[in-house]
């Protein structure tokens, strides 16, 4: 049992006559504890108040599937709990988990309401403090992961809108390819072109080359004139769509000439319609496969950015990460010039889900320090921390930079510099509480007009719970 002077020492009980400590520590029990173990669970009756003696107890708390450490009693005289001693539907606001062995002092909430009674200002102080917290951590907590939603939503959309909609105009004029194809091909059998004089059409077709790259416009537009010239001398219709159409798939009058040596009068004006939305068809195609690939690519990127389908701690390649929170942040990034410096990083261990968050609060006010335009330099590489390996990861920019003032409270909760409505002062406290004490990393700041950097460093391995 904890004894009176090991109690009295803890700052906590100061202002407490002896006589009231002695009745507070009659009612209370002194809990021993090892690594591991759980001494209360969150969303339960915080029936009893907690104070730390000696050890460590981490403080955990589920968000969606997984369990964020919100943060730590590691000082002697530091305490949980204890809400039903002025709120009867009072609750824990967190899990905890020993990080060691220690000791406990655990008081009945009704032992604790009596020793308010006797500090009335004391009790009104804590209440108020208690549901202040609750109310400001409730609605700042929804007001972020609105706002954040809302960023990556706008983003999503419009990087899914450019491949939707060019797969969507595809379709469109596939139809009217088709058409024109089937129309042809019923203007070669009605010219009764042979079995013979088809296949070294489609021959022909064959032969003509997939499109490599971008071609020059130039040398397409030359190309053009020369074909329409060529259709015209041979009296094939039409010459102003075709001739644009076999141009733009590479078709030389060469080739053409040894197409007249197939064909010849309408059948030659039929077989060159074929060839050409034949040619349009397959082009149409590769644009709608390019398109619902890109489409793809996005869902992919979404799965990993969330997580979602993926254990709570797991060996990751950190650059995954970085380069899906670049594409969900994809609208944002239209005037910047990015920089990537990756190094050849091994697989570490980490929480994915949250080092995502930790990238996308960084990334998104590089970009709002730079006004949308600017240069953002993503480096990672090699450290050691604490005397273990560790990865780095560094996020520049060239924006106005953060003065000394600004620097020393940025990690602070609710502190923030931009206008009203456009921040909650959680996205950097919400980084350093994942790195810090989700990862047992740093986190750091070091700024000069143009040249902002945090850095992020981070162990390779981590403790599996």
């Amino acid at each position: 049992m904890a004894t009176f002077d090991e109690v009295r020492a803890l700052p906590i009980f100061d202002g407490l006559t002896d006589d009231v400590l002695h009745e507070l520590l009659a009612a209370a029990d002194d809990v021993s504890f090892e690594p591991d173990d759980v001494l209360w669970i969150e969303g339960q009756p915080a029936n009893f108040w907690w104070v730390l003696i000696d050890g460590r107890i981490d403080l955990l708390r589920h968000v969606g599937a997984e369990k964020v450490v919100l943060g730590a009693l590691d000082v002697p005289g530091r305490w949980a709990g204890g809400f039903q001693a002025w709120d009867e539907a009072g609750v824990y606001l967190a899990s905890s988990r020993c990080s060691g062995a220690g000791r406990v002092l655990r008081v009945p909430a009704p032992a604790l309401r009596e020793v308010l009674q006797r500090v009335p200002l004391a009790g009104h102080f804590i209440d108020g403090l208690y549901r202040t917290a609750r109310r400001i951590d409730a609605t700042a907590r929804e007001r972020d992961a609105l706002v954040a939603l809302g960023t990556l939503s706008a983003g999503l959309a419009h990087e899914l809108n450019n491949p939707a909609a060019a797969a969507t105009r595809a379709v469109v004029n596939l139809q009217s390819e088709v058409d024109g194809l089937l129309d042809s091909l019923h203007r070669l059998a009605a010219g009764r072109i042979t079995a013979d004089q088809f296949a070294r059409l489609d021959a022909l077709r064959r032969e003509i080359p997939p499109p490599t790259g971008v071609r020059d416009p130039l040398a397409v537009a030359d190309r053009e004139d020369e074909l329409a010239s060529w259709l015209v001398r041979h009296g094939v219709g039409r010459d102003w769509v075709l001739g644009p159409s076999l141009a733009a798939a590479g078709v030389d009058p060469a080739w053409c000439d040894r197409a007249a040596e197939v064909l010849d009068g309408d059948a030659l004006s039929a077989g060159l319609e074929w060839v050409a939305s034949t040619l349009s068809v397959t082009s149409l195609l590769s644009e709608v496969r390019e398109s619902t690939r890109r489409v793809s690519e996005l869902v992919a990127s979404v799965k990993s950015y969330s997580q979602m389908d993926r254990a709570e701690l797991q060996r990751i390649d950190l650059t995954d990460g970085i380069e899906s929170t670049l594409t969900m942040l994809g609208a944002k990034l239209g005037g910047v010039t990015i920089v990537r410096d990756y190094a050849d990083l091994p697989r570490i261990d980490a929480y994915a889900g949250e080092l995502n968050q930790v990238w996308t609060n960084l990334v998104d006010n590089a970009l709002d320090a730079m006004g949308g335009r600017g240069t953002l330099r993503l480096t990672t590489g090699r450290a050691v921390l604490d005397g273990d390996d560790a990865v780095v990861v560094a996020v520049g920019d060239s924006g106005s930079g953060m003065p000394p003032a600004v620097v020393a409270r940025a990690f602070e909760a609710f502190y923030t510099t931009k206008d009203v409505g456009r921040g909650t002062g959680l996205g950097l406290d919400i980084a350093r509480r994942i790195v810090v004490e989700r990862h047992r990393g740093t986190i750091t700041i070091e700024s000069e007009p143009g040249d902002t950097v945090i850095t992020v460093t981070i162990p390779l391995t981590q403790q599996r719970t």
